[in-house]
């Protein structure tokens, strides 16, 4: 578990959806793809993490349940 409490949030929105683990490893390969730690993870950087998500988790759980799952991270700002 990471001490910054959004990437926590962001962690609790994607486990229904995918799981403990792979909420997860999605937290820290989004986080990394902007460039920063999970602890890192500011408000600002709701938006394109979760544009990130939507497309990642596509393959994983269909474009419904990933856009539902990226827009719940949108709303975390």
């Amino acid at each position: 578990m990471v001490a910054n409490l959004l990437a926590q949030r962001i962690e609790e929105v994607l486990t229904p959806v995918v799981g403990t683990v792979l909420a997860s490893v999605s937290v820290e390969v989004e986080a990394k793809r902007l460039g920063k730690t999970p602890d890192a993870i500011t408000r600002d950087d709701l938006s394109p993490l979760a544009d990130n998500l939507a497309t990642a988790l596509v393959l994983v759980v269909g474009k419904d349940l990933a856009d539902a799952a990226a827009g719940q991270v949108r709303m975390l700002a």
